[in-house]
């Protein structure tokens, strides 16, 4: 297979999208992967512990971050650094104009800041496909139509004899049937991968559709609890090999042993990681009725977290570890996880649609 799609473009049969590949899927009949490693997987990157759906992705959320913006940002050609990426999301988004690399990376940030938060309560749906797309390519494309819409005009695959098809209607239809697909797969990492292959060869939107496949494939894993794909150690040749096998050949080996060489390294990354942060604190520990309080003072009674510190006997020496602890909580708090500090949820609710103010 690798041979024929290395040969050159004019000696190549051009290929049209075929609605097939989606067609006669059958979910939980039909396999992308092959079976046992679909469950082999699964077994491997599934927390073990009962939570609620996107926890997983939480607890190892600042390193996912820069880890899944930076890779796939690289393979779409940027040229900044993992180290580059880490530093510019500590800082933040800086005063005046930002060049294109810069902004692709924080666009990366900001859509998967909105997955891990819209999966758990939304599910996997079109809507939360189109606004990934519309976060990921802001302020990247001339035409504001192209951000958050359907595609209705033509794109061309570079390096490739494989012609999307141009129907809106069809774009569309399909893109809704990819989804109520994969929303009856039992094993997410089946889900992710058909996730991943469909949304790249069909090409819904006039831009950013590779990057919009790579973080949805992370949904149905965010939904199980499983470990996050982030697509590290990825070279750009072996991932155009397997896009351009599933585009001119819908042959997805090359996808498949691509896929299961950087989802084993995901999952022993975040594993180690999540493991690590399970270690009990002992600074969190000892202020754990201090943290309560602080929560309640600023979530039930609207005080600011300097005023809430201002309240609870905390020891001058640990004042400053614990407003970074209490900050990170504050941020991190959700519905979901708001009983820990016996809030209410419509309480939490109202906080945070008031902006988080603290």
């Amino acid at each position: 297979m690798v041979e024929t799609l290395r040969a050159p473009l004019g000696t190549r049969t051009p290929q049209g999208y075929e609605r097939s590949f989606v067609d006669n899927y059958i979910p939980n009949q039909s396999s992308l992967l092959p079976p046992q490693l679909a469950t082999d997987l699964f077994n491997a990157g599934r927390g073990r512990d009962q939570q609620p759906a996107g926890a997983y992705a939480h607890d190892v959320l600042d390193q996912l971050l820069i880890d899944l913006s930076w890779s796939s940002s690289h393979l779409e050609g940027n040229n900044m650094s993992l180290l580059d990426t880490k530093v510019l999301f500590e800082l933040g988004e800086q005063a005046g104009p930002l060049d294109e690399d810069t902004l692709m990376l924080l666009n990366h940030k900001e859509a998967i800041e909105f997955m891990v938060d819209a999966v758990p309560t939304d599910g996997i749906t079109v809507p939360v496909i189109v606004d990934l797309q519309a976060k990921l390519m802001k302020d990247l494309l001339k035409d504001s139509r192209d951000i958050g819409s359907i595609r209705r005009r033509v794109v061309n695959i570079d390096g490739s004899v494989y012609s999307p098809s141009n129907i809106p209607a069809l774009l569309e239809e399909t893109l809704t049937s990819i989804v109520d697909k994969v929303r009856q797969i039992y094993n997410p990492i089946e889900a992710a991968f058909f996730l991943w292959v469909n949304v790249a060869y069909l090409q819904p939107f006039a831009d950013g559709n590779k990057r919009t496949s790579r973080l949805a494939a992370n949904m149905p894993l965010m939904l199980y609890n499983c470990a996050p794909l982030s697509f590290l150690d990825v070279e750009r040749t072996d991932y155009a090999t397997a896009m351009l096998g599933i585009y001119e050949q819908r042959n997805v080996a090359a996808a498949v042993e691509l896929f299961e060489f950087i989802y084993r390294r995901s999952i022993e990354k975040y594993s180690v990681l999540r493991a690590s942060l399970a270690v009990p604190d002992p600074l969190r520990a000892r202020y754990r009725q201090a943290l309560n309080e602080l929560m309640q003072f600023v979530v039930f009674h609207g005080r600011t977290l300097e005023q809430a510190l201002s309240q609870v006997p905390i020891a001058a020496a640990d004042l400053t570890a614990l407003r970074v602890i209490a900050n990170t909580e504050l941020d991190r708090l959700e519905q979901y996880n708001c009983a820990r500090y016996n809030l209410a949820r419509g309480m939490t609710q109202r906080w945070i649609d008031a902006g988080r103010a603290r």
